[in-house]
C-alpha cells in the first residue's frame, strides 16, 4: 500500500491515513476477513510517497496470520512519523517502488499494489508508462479535497481524478478506483477497498 505524502498533505491528513489505514485494517467485518479461515494468508507492507526520491518503507512486509499480527501492523501505523520529503506529486515512482516491493512476494498467487493520493502525477516518470508484470493488479484510493467551498466542484474534481487513475495507473484484472471526499472519509475508503479486495481473495481461495 502506497499513502500519498505530497505537499499537498498537511500534518492532521498525514494522520487521517496512518490511523485510518490502521482502523481499517482492524475493523470487525475486515478483521472477520483477515483472521476467519475462509481467505488465503495475507501480508501487508505499507510505503509513504512523495517526489521521486521520496519513499520510505512505513512497514515492511508482515503476515497477518494471528489477532497479534494485525494488531501489531495497526500500532506500528499508528505509531510512524512523517519523514521528511519533497512536495512534488512523483505518482510513476511510486507505481516503481510498489512494483519492486511486489516482485519480492513471488510466491503469492494474488499480488495486489494499492496507490493512494490526491492529485495527478507532476514529477518523474510518467505513470502511463510504468508496465506492470502479469499477474499484478493495482488499484486506486482518490482522495479529494475536505472543504465545501461557494461554487463545490469537490464531485466534478474527484470524478476527474477517478478518470485519471484509471488511465494512467489502474493495471491488471479487476483493477478498481474507490474514492474518499476528504481525508475526514478515508477510513471509510479504505475500508470499502480492503472489503472488495478481500472478498476477491475469498472466492478465489475457495476451492
Amino acid at each position: 500500500m502506497g499513502l500519498d505524502v505530497s505537499g499537498s498533505v498537511d500534518a492532521s491528513e498525514y494522520r487521517l491515513q496512518l490511523d485510518g489505514l490502521a482502523a481499517a485494517l482492524t475493523s470487525p467485518k475486515v478483521r472477520a476477513l483477515l483472521l476467519g479461515g475462509g481467505a488465503a494468508p495475507v501480508r501487508v507492507a505499507v510505503y509513504s510517497w512523495s517526489g521521486p526520491s521520496d519513499q520510505h518503507l512505513v512497514l515492511d512486509w508482515t503476515p497477518i496470520d494471528s489477532a497479534t499480527a494485525l494488531e501489531g501492523v495497526a500500532d506500528t501505523l499508528r505509531a510512524y512519523a512523517r519523514q521528511p520529503d519533497s512536495e512534488g506529486t512523483a505518482l510513476g515512482a511510486a507505481m516503481q517502488t510498489g512494483l519492486s516491493l511486489l516482485a519480492g512476494q513471488s510466491d503469492c498467487w494474488r499480488r495486489t499494489l494499492d496507490i493512494s493520493g490526491d492529485g495527478r502525477s507532476n514529477l518523474g516518470p510518467a505513470p502511463a508508462s510504468i508496465p506492470a508484470p502479469p499477474g499484478i493488479t493495482i488499484n486506486g484510493l482518490v482522495v479529494g479535497a475536505d472543504h465545501q467551498a461557494i461554487g463545490d466542484t469537490r464531485q466534478m474534481d474527484i470524478k476527474e481524478l477517478s478518470s485519471y487513475y484509471r488511465v494512467n495507473v489502474l493495471r491488471g484484472p479487476d483493477a478498481f478506483v474507490e474514492t474518499a471526499l476528504g481525508y475526514v472519509a478515508f477510513e471509510d475508503a479504505m475500508t470499502r477497498k480492503l472489503l472488495r479486495e478481500m472478498a476477491a481473495i475469498v472466492v478465489g481461495g475457495l476451492p
